[in-house]
């Protein structure tokens, strides 16, 4: 693994053995886990049924969506979602995948990810790789790091866009035709332009509505996002890093949208929030916050 460390900044563009996070690997990692079996143990490849690199590649996902701890162990929301008594064990639902997204950028492990949703996209509207690792380079020199491999960053930023854009399985080897875990978002767009020079991939993630997210997932990132006493202005909701605005890519008027609908609902009555526009500021406010989890149970059900 490659990681970076100089004034508290860590960054890691590897780990992945240049495979993207398939369907059922959290779930079967998460189970091997709770087995309290070993990741390093030469057993593992038989336990897990698939091949060495790929057993690193599991350990590294599970660690990447926050679903593993410093010391290995499963998190609140991988019990949360993976136990078999869990609220979405096999992620069936989309819900699910959002707070997946969310935990993975949030967590930063995955520095490409974080790199992408708080900052690269605020910089450019669309983005190409060759503009991806020019933008790692920068921030490497600005921050005196001299011994990034660049040739990494762009494998890196190749299972980036394997996790969210669903790859055309003609002509490609068998193991690049699975979908990333993510590819239903729908976060990642690409279009691909010919000159005389070369043919170049432009991608780029539109701020929306995004409708499709639930309030209860929005309300989750903004209360787990933390930062806030008992309110919390709209300006940092949409636009701090790690935030719902940041990470889910939600324009202003889904986001408005999100909370005055949260606000309203008797689903979360009991919390007393409410949505102000005072003079221009515009804030949500809580009389008590709630544990996130709480939250989530009113979309998964208790």
């Amino acid at each position: 693994m490659e990681v970076l460390d100089k004034q508290s900044v860590k960054y890691t563009f590897s780990g992945h053995d240049t495979f993207q996070c398939r369907q059922l690997w959290l779930k079967k990692g998460y189970e091997f886990v709770k087995e309290n079996k070993s990741f390093n143990n030469e057993s593992a490849v038989v336990d897990l049924g698939v091949g060495k690199n790929m057993v690193s590649a599991i350990n590294y996902w599970l660690k990447a969506f926050d679903l593993l701890d410093k010391d290995g162990q499963p998190t609140t929301i991988a019990e949360y979602l993976l136990d078999d008594n869990g609220k979405d064990p096999y992620l069936e639902d989309e819900a699910s995948l959002w707070l997946l997204h969310y935990h993975l950028v949030k967590k930063g492990l995955a520095s490409t990810y974080s790199l992408i949703f708080n900052e690269l996209r605020r910089e450019k509207i669309e983005f190409t790789k060759d503009n991806f690792i020019a933008f790692v380079n920068r921030k490497a020199e600005s921050l005196g790091f001299v011994n990034i491999n660049m040739k990494t960053v762009a494998t890196d930023f190749d299972i980036f866009v394997k996790m969210y854009k669903l790859t055309n399985s003609q002509g490609k080897d068998i193991e690049d035709t699975f979908s990333g875990l993510l590819t239903e978002l729908n976060l990642l767009k690409f279009d691909v332009r010919k000159s005389d020079e070369k043919t170049e991939t432009y991608y780029y993630i539109d701020n929306a509505e995004r409708v499709e997210i639930p309030d209860e997932v929005v309300l989750y990132a903004i209360i787990n996002s933390g930062g806030f006493d008992k309110s919390i202005n709209l300006s940092a909701i949409e636009q701090n890093p790690d935030n719902a605005g940041s990470i889910f890519a939600l324009n202003r008027t889904g986001l408005v949208n999100k909370l005055e609908s949260i606000a309203s609902s008797k689903k979360f009555k009991e919390y007393g929030i409410t949505y102000t526009d005072h003079a221009g500021i515009k804030e949500l406010q809580f009389k008590s916050i709630p544990n996130p989890f709480d939250i989530l149970n009113k979309y998964y059900g208790i």
